[in-house]
C-alpha cells in the first residue's frame, strides 16, 4: 500500500524574496510600522522586560533554572541585531516568547506541588530522527497512529501546562481549552502562511516534532527555522547539552503525568547532533533514522525554511539559507555518524524514504520487528485510516529547486558521498 499523491489546490511559490502577504496583514504592518516609528507602540524584547510581563500573566515567579535569562539574552541580542523581523513579526516574537516563558512558570510551579512527577519512568521511548525531509514527519504520525503508543500533539507542544484556572492539573484531550487555543493557531497558519502549511502542515491535533520541548528552556533550534540569528545558532552549538535533555526529559514526564498513555514515540531532526546526550539520557530507547538523496533533503528543506522566515520577515535571502542549512545539514550527519561508529549503532534501525513511500505497512511491520513487538491489528488498521486520509498533497504542491539557494547537485553530492554510500541511499531526479 503506497502513500498515494492527490492533485493539490495550489502550488508553493518560489519567489522567497518576496513573502505572501494577505491584505489584512500587509495593512497590520503597515500600522504597526508606523505606532513604532512613532515610538507609540514599540514591543519590549528586553529579558527583564519579558520576564517582568511573563510574571504578570502567570502569577507566579520561579522559572526554575537560574541560567535561563542568560539563554534568553543570546536568543534576543540575536533577533535585534540579526533578524531583520518586520514590525508583525516583531510583535510575534515577543508573544511567543512570553506563551513559552508562562509556560515554564506553570510547569515549575506544578513540579513544586508535586514532587512525584520525578518518579515517573520514561520506558523504551522511541525516536524517529533524520536531515528534514527525509519522511520523519510521515513516518512518526504513521506509528502516532498507533492507539498503543504516546505521541506529542501540537496543542500540547505549544501548551505544555493547562491554564491558571483548571490549575495544574490532568489534561483531559478535547476538552482541554490548550486544543482550541492550537485549533485557532492552525487557522491562522493556514491564513498567513499557506504555502508553509502545503509543505508541513502545522495541524492542532496531529503529532509534532518534540523540538518546541526545547523552547522552555531557551535550547531549541526553532529560531533558527523561523529567523536569520546566526550568532544564537553558533553559540548553541557550543554548548554543552546535557542539561537541554536532563530539561526535555523533565518535560515528557510532566506531560504523561497529566496524560498517562503507552510508551512515546517521538520526532526531530533537532537530535541528530546530539544522540549521543540522547542516549544517555534515555538509556533503553530506540531510534529510526530515515534516508533520503540529500540534494533532494536540501532543496525542500531550504524552501520550507524561506517560507517559515517568510512569516516573520520581509527580508529572506534564500542564498543565506542554502548556506546555512547546507553547514548544518553536514553537521548533523557528521555528528551522527560518530554516535554509530561509537558502539551504539544496535539502538538504530536505518528506514529509507524511497521503501517507506512506496509500502508504508511493509516498513512499519520491519520495524515492529525490530522493536520487539508485533503490529496489532487495531495499529494496522488506524495506520491505513491514516494514510486514507492524508495524501501526499494534501494541501498543495511543494514545488523547490537546488539551485534557487545557490547550491549545486555536484556540490551536495561531493559533500554527503560517504554517508550515501555507507547507507544505500539511492539518487532522485
Amino acid at each position: 500500500m503506497s502513500a498515494v499523491a492527490t492533485p493539490g489546490r495550489r502550488e508553493t511559490s518560489r519567489d522567497y524574496g518576496r513573502p505572501y502577504r494577505p491584505l489584512p496583514l500587509k495593512l497590520a504592518n503597515r500600522a504597526l510600522g508606523w505606532l513604532q516609528g512613532a515610538g507609540l507602540a514599540s514591543p519590549d524584547l528586553s529579558v527583564v522586560g519579558l520576564l517582568a510581563e511573563a510574571r504578570r500573566r502567570a502569577g507566579l515567579w520561579s522559572l526554575g533554572d537560574d541560567a535561563l535569562p542568560d539563554r534568553l539574552r543570546v536568543l534576543v541580542e540575536a533577533v535585534e541585531a540579526e533578524a531583520r523581523l518586520h514590525p508583525l513579526g516583531r510583535w510575534m516574537f515577543r508573544e511567543n516568547q512570553l506563551r513559552i516563558l508562562v509556560q515554564r512558570l506553570r510547569m515549575e510551579d506544578a513540579w513544586a506541588r508535586h514532587p512525584e512527577i520525578a518518579d515517573l519512568p520514561i520506558r523504551r521511548p522511541v525516536f524517529v530522527v533524520g536531515l528534514q525531509r527525509t519522511g520523519t514527519t510521515l513516518l512518526h504520525r504513521l506509528l502516532a497512529a498507533d492507539p498503543a503508543r504516546r505521541f506529542l500533539p501540537a496543542w500540547e507542544a505549544v501548551h505544555i501546562a493547562p491554564p491558571a484556572a483548571r490549575g495544574a492539573g490532568r489534561g483531559d484531550g478535547a476538552a482541554d481549552p490548550r486544543v482550541r487555543s492550537a485549533r485557532f493557531a492552525e487557522r491562522a497558519v493556514r491564513f498567513m502562511a499557506p504555502d508553509f502549511f502545503a509543505i508541513h502542515p502545522v495541524e492542532a491535533e496531529a503529532p509534532e516534532e518534540d523540538v518546541l520541548l526545547f523552547d522552555y528552556a531557551v535550547w531549541s533550534t526553532v529560531p533558527e527555522a523561523m529567523m536569520h540569528v546566526p550568532s544564537f545558532s553558533t553559540w548553541l552549538e557550543r554548548q554543552d547539552h546535557r542539561a537541554a535533555y536532563r530539561f526535555y526529559a523533565r518535560v515528557l514526564r510532566f506531560l504523561q503525568w497529566q496524560r498517562p498513555g503507552g510508551p512515546w514515540v517521538l520526532k526531530t531532526p533537532h537530535h541528530l547532533e546530539h544522540l549521543d546526550v540522547l542516549l544517555e539520557v534515555f538509556p533503553d530507547a530506540r531510534i529510526l533514522q530515515t534516508h533520503r538523496d540529500p540534494t533532494k533533503v536540501l532543496a525542500s528543506f531550504c524552501s520550507m525554511m524561506s517560507h517559515s522566515r517568510g512569516v516573520f520577515s520581509d527580508r529572506v535571502d534564500p542564498r543565506e539559507v542554502g548556506r546555512h542549512w547546507f553547514a548544518k545539514a553536514r553537521r548533523m550527519i557528521e555528528r551522527s555518524m560518530a554516535v554509530r561508529d561509537g558502539g551504539r549503532d544496535d539502538r538504530f534501525l536505518d528506514v529509507h524514504y524511497d521503501r517507506l513511500v512506496a509500502d508504508p505497512l511493509a516498513e512499519l511491520r520491519r520495524i515492529y520487528g525490530f522493536l520487539g513487538e508485533p503490529l496489532a491489528p487495531p495499529a494496522e488498521a488506524a495506520m491505513r485510516r491514516w494514510l486514507r486520509d492524508n495524501p501526499q498533497h494534501k494541501y498543495g504542491r511543494h514545488r523547490y529547486r537546488l539551485e534557487d539557494f545557490g547550491l549545486s547537485r555536484d556540490e551536495v553530492a561531493r559533500a554527503f558521498a560517504d554517508y550515501r554510500a555507507r547507507f544505500g541511499i539511492p539518487g532522485e531526479p
